[in-house]
């Protein structure tokens, strides 16, 4: 094992792989409940219970392909935002049967593993200027931190400035103020794995201080599959309309740039960026491709890389046996699923807070000083959490790379690639709007 994942080479072990993992999976065991609550929100007819397991399964066998096929230190589960558009854009909103869309993200995920094993996705991947990639990464930090200051209540909606500062005298949000400050203190002493301690301390006082319900049981029966288990391969006839094939559009191009976004910013925080190029990078992104595949298989939405995986890397992860903790560890959530109750959204917003401050420091990689770098760059980055889309930051700056790049008159040093990017994103955004 140790020689497979490469431990010395990536100057890690199996302690630290072990730790690193778990703290991944922590900071994603939220999708277990949300993505239930979400496809399975009054209206749709799916099973709460079946998506729950399909949620877990999805999860583990997603996060298994990637760390033993690619090797990667990044986790897999059902994707944030797009199951809310499966469930209240297409199922609710434009009344297509649950099963119906889960065939659409079944077709979406095998058009993935054509354009994968066919080079063009990570053709276009390396296509990507090295510093747009910098300012995803830095995006994706500033996206995933907004999230956590939303979960801790620390920053809240609001009608005349959209947001604002929540109630920082709750219960729930000190509980979150209280969880950073420790992870701040614990990463600043050097503490190997300072993000998933502060987790596990943010948890231990939520319960001592009556924040956070002690755990009801400790084993469970996974709720059986059977409700949705293969619903996607009997209703692929339905996909061939009008409406369905936008859907299928929305989500490849939600996916496509998530997973891009989330496999260059997760893999350039490990340091496993070479020469500008992901590693593997066909691996990788066939296990994201196959993932979604399994996953509608089994009954949910788009299963696809997790930004969280920032987290295990920052608690040391390195090689893909990271993933492969992560996974067991889903499997494992199955059966134990009442002790997930105590890993609550004020114990999961420090880490995704600090995460989000290790992230941005690719910002210091990016020239500034380069007009025609800055403005695509910078629309990158802020356009992730006020969109509150990482595929709507990216579509967004690439936009704006060639028209700068033009205007400098350095027309020669922009690839044929970014061009068609440019394409596809206006598309992407009109369609989008």
């Amino acid at each position: 094992m140790k020689n497979f994942f490469e431990f010395d080479r990536l100057g890690t072990n199996f302690r630290t792989e072990t730790m690193a993992g778990i703290t991944t999976f922590l900071a994603m065991a939220y999708i277990l409940f949300v993505n239930p609550a979400t496809l399975a929100a009054e209206g749709t007819g799916m099973d709460s219970g079946a998506v729950f397991t399909a949620t877990a399964l999805a999860a583990a066998l997603g996060s298994l392909i990637m760390g033993l096929v690619a090797k990667y230190p990044i986790a897999l589960a059902p994707g944030m935002g797009v199951n809310a558009f499966f469930a209240y854009t297409v199922v609710m909103g434009m009344g297509i049967p649950w099963e119906t869309a889960l065939s659409g993200v079944l077709v979406s995920g095998l058009i993935f593993i054509i354009l994968t094993l066919s080079g063009i996705r990570e053709k276009i991947i390396n296509s990507i200027p090295s510093q747009l990639k910098m300012a995803v990464g830095a995006g994706i930090g500033l996206f995933i931190a907004f999230v956590g200051f939303q979960n801790a209540g620390i920053i809240v909606g609001d009608e005349s400035t959209v947001a604002t500062l929540g109630d920082i005298t709750s219960g729930n949000t000190l509980l979150a103020v209280f969880g950073v400050l420790v992870t701040v203190v614990l990463i600043t002493l050097n503490v190997r794995g300072g993000v998933f301690y502060g987790m596990i301390i943010t948890a231990i006082a939520g319960m001592i201080v009556g924040l956070i319900d002690l755990p009801s049981g400790v084993v469970s029966q996974p709720p059986s599959l059977a409700p949705t288990f293969g619903q996607a391969f009997t209703h692929l006839g339905d996909v061939f309309t009008l409406p369905m094939i936008g859907v299928i559009l929305t989500f490849l191009f939600v996916d496509f740039f998530d997973t891009a976004g989330t496999l260059v910013a997760v893999a350039s925080k490990a340091g496993l960026m070479k020469d500008n190029k992901l590693p593997r990078a066909g691996k990788a992104l066939f296990s994201d491709s196959a993932a979604t595949v399994v996953g509608a298989t089994l009954g949910t939405s788009t299963t696809t890389s997790y930004v969280e995986s920032a987290t295990g890397v920052a608690a040391g992860g390195r090689s893909g046996f990271t993933a492969v903790v992560s996974a067991m560890m889903f499997l494992l959530a199955l059966f134990f699923s009442p002790l997930l109750g105590v890993v609550t959204s004020a114990v999961t917003a420090p880490a995704l807070i600090i995460v989000g401050v290790m992230m941005v420091s690719s910002l210091k990689d990016i020239e500034w000083d380069q007009f025609e770098i800055a403005v695509p760059a910078f629309l990158t980055v802020i356009m992730m959490p006020l969109a509150y889309s990482i595929a709507t930051g990216i579509a967004v700056g690439f936009v704006f790379y060639p028209i700068t790049m033009i205007a400098k008159g350095k027309v020669k040093e922009i690839n044929p690639i970014m061009w068609f990017l440019f394409i596809v994103f206006v598309l992407y955004l009109t369609f989008l709007s």
